[in-house]
């Protein structure tokens, strides 16, 4: 009927579908663009990883580097040394000391690894499973076999080779790190006034503040898990010291890293600890150094991370998780320790962006150097042209001026002196600062 009325034939596509249709094709463009940008920091992961691990530095040393800088009269470029040499300086002290100690007392668990290790054969042999002594040997045998035979030795080599591979690389990515660092505190306001520059400048301005409270939240989440990472170190070193005294120190130094990884950093550095303290003094003080681990992650948990991070990395402990779980897996060992202060930052910035600011009493009236519009010096033509831009709340005009000899063409036919022709005041726009 509607072919003799003429009227049109509805959409056969329900509403329904066409919604899902048109979001399911943005979704999978989405999905492309970000799986795009994973390959390639995994592609560049040399480059990424000690950037990233300079701005975490930068964040962690700036404290100190403002303190200098404000109490003993340093400049910026002291300043800057002072902090990255004094850092330098604590690592290398702790690695030293806990190279000492892993000399000497691993020489001595080495012992009581072997006589444990024949309490456990024992007890395979008389306890309830009931082994025969010839099938332990057997079993022995193929370890070592396996481990001196020709497969074991090629696969030994090669990953000698890998190892010295993966060591240049960690040698690179030193030097890359310790390059950024030196210019993120020195001069780290300038590289973000250039990074803010390339985007619209309808956006410079939101994006400037969004990076001011993810700064700040970064800043939390850095001295929150280093106060938490030092007070737990401490807590399980002194407990370390009663049953493997020699390798106290380098326990605490295993268990402050492992801190910098939420949920599983403390999981594996626990199950390292209670193993070693196993080996040294048998079940019972694995079982209490355990639960002495158990207890400080708790007050951790509940006491600590909530007193010291407040709102500022506000994450639900299900999130938390989830993030870990996903940058270990994605990226290993690096990705576990960068997932949780990435995804706080993106949080802080994309509720920002979408108009709730977890830090008001930030304002906005820090406004970075932003260039404007070049209006054309009058008199002259297109080619010779001036710059704005914001210093201190002031406008001020750079004339980017052709060759000179041009110059003095121009000069001569339009009687007019581009190098002192003031450039007229630009109009402002509505959505930025004066």
């Amino acid at each position: 009927m509607s072919a003799q009325t003429g009227a049109p034939d509805p959409d056969p596509i329900p509403r329904s579908v066409r919604v899902a249709a048109d979001w399911s094709w943005r979704l999978l463009l989405i999905a492309l663009v970000v799986g795009g940008v994973l390959w390639l920091v995994a592609w560049l992961k040399t480059i990424i990883v000690p950037v990233a691990i300079a701005v975490l530095v930068s964040v962690l040393l700036r404290p100190f580097r403002d303190w200098l800088e404000r109490r003993l009269r340093f400049r910026r470029g002291p300043a800057t040394a002072v902090s990255i040499v004094g850092l330098v300086v604590v690592v290398v002290v702790l690695i030293v000391l806990a190279g000492q100690q892993l000399v000497t007392g691993f020489n001595n668990l080495a012992d009581q690894a072997v006589a444990g290790f024949n309490e456990v054969r024992q007890w395979l042999e008389t306890g309830p499973l009931q082994i025969d002594s010839s099938q332990l040997n057997r079993y022995w045998e193929e370890i070592s076999s396996t481990l001196t035979g020709g497969s074991g030795a090629s696969t030994i080599v090669t990953g000698a080779l890998g190892a010295a591979a993966t060591l240049g690389h960690l040698l690179v990515g030193a030097l890359i790190a310790l390059f950024c660092l030196i210019f993120f505190l020195l001069d780290g306001r300038a590289i973000w006034t250039w990074i803010v520059n390339l985007l619209p400048v309808s956006a410079r301005e939101r994006v400037h503040q969004a990076g001011r409270r993810g700064m700040i939240t970064l800043s939390a989440y850095v001295r929150t898990q280093l106060i938490v990472a030092s007070a737990e170190a401490v807590a399980i070193g002194i407990g370390a010291a009663f049953f493997v005294p020699a390798l106290a120190l380098p326990i605490a130094i295993l268990v402050f890293i492992g801190a910098f990884i939420p949920i599983l950093g403390a999981v594996v550095t626990g199950a390292i600890s209670s193993v070693v303290v196993l080996v040294a003094q048998g079940w019972v003080a694995a079982l209490i150094m355990l639960g002495l681990f158990v207890l400080v992650q708790q007050l951790e948990s509940h006491v600590l991370q909530p007193f010291l991070m407040g709102h500022a990395v506000s994450l639900h402990p299900v999130a938390v998780v989830l993030v870990v779980a996903a940058g270990s897996f994605s990226a290993g060992i690096v990705g576990a320790l960068f997932a949780v202060p990435l995804a706080a930052v993106l949080n802080t910035v994309i509720l920002y962006l979408h108009g709730t600011d977890k830090f008001p009493q930030l304002g906005t009236d820090d406004h970075l150097p932003l260039l404007r519009r070049r209006p054309a010096i009058p008199g002259l033509p297109g080619p010779v042209r001036a710059g704005t831009r914001w210093l201190g709340g002031r406008a001020e005009h750079d004339a980017v001026l052709p060759d000179d000899a041009v110059a003095d063409v121009l000069a001569a036919e339009h009687d007019v002196d581009p190098r002192t022709t003031p450039a007229p005041a630009p109009a402002h726009d509505e959505d930025e600062p004066r």
